[in-house]
């Protein structure tokens, strides 16, 4: 995730926002669940370099999505951003990774970003066909906006979600800082998407501040994390994280989604078990690590 990225951090203060008012009231209307779920995972699983490692050593390309499965219970699915998967694609990878896993399938760039949520009621009724293949692996939809789509744009965005399909759980991601000021546009925006249950996506970029709005609409929420390559701030960053979903978790957070972006991929597993180290010291929850694996895998499992 390329969003936001400086050659130079060394000046930028990462310090968390405070949350938004609205995210207090929002987890407070809610009930109360038995047991909140909380989903980490990656941005993709065909990482070669996690072969020897997080994948063991010989495994073929139609094995990867198994493997990374067992080592992570999500997976921000940003293959489907660029073409809508067909049913035999969607079967394969339901089948492919165990229960209690989800994927959570990006829009189309078609949709979002090629059309701008204009005419495109086709591809998104093919999309979120195809996606509600996966049953119970479905976790969540989610929207990423252009940066360059503003809240002058939000009569666009209105009319989209009234009319996306209810039965698909769907996230929003803005990122124009101007949705993030206060004002009526931005005002009714937000309460829209309280109102028709869409989680906002939270992202915390290496280099921007403006677009973490800390602004939950429905008590899922969903973490976009982009790491500088494991130096010091990421783990300062991690621990403000830890700090915060279990505040959140104390009023009432349903479902986590943390999805773990790096520049090398081989330092998103001991990033996201960091993380999940900082969360078991603050609450009573048990959460299984990525684990490095060394067999050798013969043949194919599919």
């Amino acid at each position: 995730m390329d969003f936001g990225r400086l050659s130079n951090i060394s000046q930028v203060d990462f310090t968390l926002p405070e949350d938004h008012p609205a995210t207090h009231q929002v987890l407070a209307r809610a009930q109360r669940p038995t047991k909140p779920s909380l989903y980490l995972g990656c941005p993709t699983w065909t990482n070669k370099s996690w072969l020897g490692t997080y994948y063991p050593d010989g495994a073929q390309d139609a094995q990867l999505l198994y493997w990374y499965g067992r080592q992570f219970n999500t997976l921000e699915m940003n293959t489907t951003h660029y073409r809508i998967p067909d049913a035999t694609s969607i079967n394969r990878w339901r089948q492919a990774v165990p229960t209690g896993f989800v994927f959570c399938p990006k829009l189309p760039q078609v949709i979002s970003h090629d059309q701008l949520l204009r005419h495109v009621g086709e591809p998104t009724k093919l999309f979120c066909d195809a996606i509600l293949g996966l049953e119970d692996r479905l976790g969540m939809a989610f929207l990423q906006l252009p940066p360059f789509f503003g809240p002058e744009d939000w009569p666009t965005l209105d009319q989209f979600l009234e009319q996306f399909p209810k039965e698909v759980p769907l996230a929003v991601e803005f990122r124009h800082e101007d949705w993030f000021k206060e004002s009526p546009v931005t005002q009714q925006a937000f309460q829209t998407l309280e109102e028709r249950s869409i989680t906002t996506i939270m992202t915390d970029v290496a280099g921007r501040r403006d677009v973490l709005h800390m602004r939950l609409t429905t008590p899922v929420a969903m973490i976009r994390f982009n790491g500088y390559g494991l130096v010091p701030s990421d783990y300062t960053r991690l621990d403000a994280w830890a700090e915060r979903i279990h505040q959140w978790l104390e009023e009432g957070l349903h479902r986590l989604y943390f999805f773990m972006h790096q520049p090398e991929v081989l330092d998103a597993p001991p990033a996201l078990a960091y993380l999940m180290d900082q969360l078991e010291k603050r609450t009573c929850l048990s959460l299984p690590r990525p684990q490095k694996v060394v067999q050798f895998v013969q043949g194919s499992l599919f």
